[in-house]
């Protein structure tokens, strides 16, 4: 079987949420390697240095182009030139016209219930596109279930498209066994000095940061914390570094910019409390590293979260700031065996998860969709 990807979300410099997602089924899929299978990966620009090196079932082609890549480059490519069985995608769009099945990956349709946080361009486009890219695929991969019922709810007639896929973790770098040197070099890489509370994720409205500033303040009054936002920029985030310098907590508030994923496990590891207040997720792979860590975590009660966090998650109402105050007190009151035994709880919830299910799970899905 010849599987043809679109391989480019994997092959950025500064990889977050469906960038990661990209790089490590990539990694899962290539360790899964027989000689029945054979994979074409399409890219923009040369592959990054640390994608899977290159064998005689594994190739890059590389057609260079821009804007609406996907119509004006890849989609003649495979139409007219490959001879391909399936064509994957790992984010939201797939080329209109192919000679062969077709599957993707959507991982949230958060941008119909709340279009006011995305740019117009932006929102446009995975409106209309991912709705023609539903309406074409032989089958849709959804990281969680929450995901699959809200495709459904709003394209019934994909129902019987839907295989619902979880992502992974790296066991290699998130787990219990991280070192304390590497974690206090990490705090000083990025001028932590104090006890913290840690927020890892991108910068955009949809992760209700500004809620989480506001439930900090209340925390401050009690705890001597420090509260790391650890994220690149993503999008309409200027409200956040305003209400930081509104609040006085420029000496309070650490903003690390992009972490890069060798470093999140000592950074994960320092926190005291990992908190993910957002109003949605698709997933939310950093949940199931901080579990893996030992780090205890606080999120929201919505959408995918309570799938990836299970038994392990201490849960708020992302709505409440008064929720959000009581999820991380609840945490910071916690003694060493109370807060030791839900860290065992992470490391069990974790136990679910792993790369090479999804990778397997993948294949089955790109496989059925051929036969």
């Amino acid at each position: 079987m010849i599987i043809g990807i679109d391989g480019n979300e994997a092959n950025e410099s500064e990889r977050v949420g469906v960038h990661q997602y990209a790089f490590e089924i990539l990694w899962a899929l290539y360790k899964l390697q027989d000689i029945k299978n054979s994979y074409i990966i399409y890219l923009k620009s040369p592959p990054s240095y640390d994608l899977p090196p290159e064998t005689h079932l594994w190739t890059y082609k590389v057609i260079p182009g821009g804007r609406f890549w996907v119509l004006s480059r890849l989609m003649p490519r495979v139409l007219y030139t490959e001879k391909l069985d399936v064509f994957f995608s790992p984010g939201h769009y797939l080329p209109p016209f192919t000679g062969c099945p077709k599957v993707m990956t959507i991982h949230d349709l958060g941008y119909l219930k709340f279009s006011e946080q995305f740019t117009k361009y932006d929102f446009w486009q995975l409106k209309y596109w991912s709705a023609i890219s539903i309406f074409i695929s032989k089958y849709i991969i959804c990281p969680s279930k929450y995901t699959a019922k809200d495709i459904v709810r709003h394209y019934p007639f994909a129902s019987n498209k839907i295989k619902v896929v979880y992502h992974g973790y790296n066991k290699a770098l998130f787990n219990k066994n991280i070192d304390n040197n590497f974690v206090r070099q990490s705090l000083q890489k990025y001028r932590i000095t104090k006890n913290y509370i840690l927020f890892l994720s991108t910068l955009k409205p949809s992760k209700n940061i500004e809620g989480l500033l506001d439930a900090f303040k209340e925390i401050r009054k009690e705890y001597d914390y420090k509260l790391v936002i650890a994220g690149k920029k993503g999008w309409l985030y200027e409200t956040i570094f305003r209400k930081v310098k509104n609040l006085g907590f420029e000496k309070d508030v650490i903003f690390t910019d992009y972490v890069p994923e060798v470093d999140k496990p000592a950074l994960i590891k320092g926190a005291k409390i990992f908190v993910l207040p957002s109003f949605w997720e698709g997933f939310g792979m950093d949940v199931l590293n901080a579990l893996a860590c030992g780090t205890p975590v606080v999120l929201s009660n919505v959408a995918s979260l309570p799938e990836v966090g299970g038994e392990a998650g201490i849960y708020i109402d992302p709505y409440d700031i008064k929720d959000i105050i009581r999820g991380m007190k609840k945490v910071l009151k916690m003694n060493s065996k109370e807060y030791n035994k839900l860290a065992e709880r992470g490391f069990s919830q974790v136990q679910k998860f792993s790369w090479q299910k999804t990778a397997k799970k993948t294949l089955e899905v790109l496989t059925k969709a051929v036969k």
